[in-house]
């Protein structure tokens, strides 16, 4: 008996040029090394907002999964939500009260003294604090950079170890223009400690909570004015 049962059709390819485009934006040569230099100048020049866009725009084309720039869902969002926002603000408060006056930092930031009682300006900063620097900021330089450099060194202990320092001192060299070395020194430590804990659980979530929980604090110091108390509550 013939067979009168039509065909499948047959599943139409991709053209090869746009699987070996995608596959070098995700892998590590020169493109997957230039996709680096892209975002790093875009977050420079432009801020974080546009760098995370440009580290968006290249996760979509290249289809990277989010997962692996951290954005894993939690087993408990409560609970990263409100250990976020407890590690922001503890780590704020020792940051202000003791590690920088260890480090012989003035007692106020003056690169945001605008800020001290300008209720007017106080919205517009808490959602650049939200958005620009705890999602931009940490999309790029815990999601995007430990994924890019991952491909580039590796994932071997000592990979990461350089992964972390690396990402830490462009992460504090980014806060120079406008904190000087106040804020170098700062950012850097954050990185620090945001770094290690990216490497261990490869949550980006938590670390957006408390990133912005930090900053938000450091806001409120400001507009409050009580930077100069808490650098002297132990020194």
């Amino acid at each position: 008996m013939l067979n009168n049962t039509p065909s499948p059709r047959p599943i139409p390819l991709r053209p090869r040029g746009d699987n070996r485009f995608r596959t070098a934006l995700r892998g590590g040569g020169v493109a997957g090394f230039l996709v680096i230099v892209a975002v790093l100048a875009a977050t420079w020049f432009f801020g974080p907002r546009i760098g995370a866009l440009l580290v968006v725009v290249w996760a979509l084309v290249a289809k990277v999964p989010w997962r692996d720039l951290g954005f894993r869902r939690p087993k408990s969002w409560p609970l990263l939500i409100v250990a976020g926002i407890v590690a922001g603000v503890a780590s704020k408060l020792l940051m202000k009260a003791v590690v920088m006056p260890l480090l012989h930092a003035p007692d106020i930031n003056p690169a945001f003294q605008w800020l001290v009682g300008n209720t007017n300006a106080l919205p517009g900063v808490i959602a650049m604090v939200i958005f620009s620097a705890g999602l931009g900021e940490e999309l790029i330089a815990r999601g995007f950079l430990f994924e890019r450099l991952g491909k580039l060194y590796g994932e071997s202990r000592n990979a990461l170890i350089a992964t972390i320092l690396i990402t830490s001192t462009l992460f504090g060299a980014a806060h120079y223009p406008e904190q000087h070395w106040m804020g170098v020194q700062q950012a850097f430590i954050l990185a620090l400690v945001d770094g290690v804990i990216f490497a261990a659980t490869r949550q980006l979530w938590f670390l957006i909570v408390m990133h912005a929980a930090f900053d938000l604090v450091a806001c409120f110091i400001i507009y409050f004015g009580w930077e100069r108390a808490i650098a002297h509550v132990f020194f």
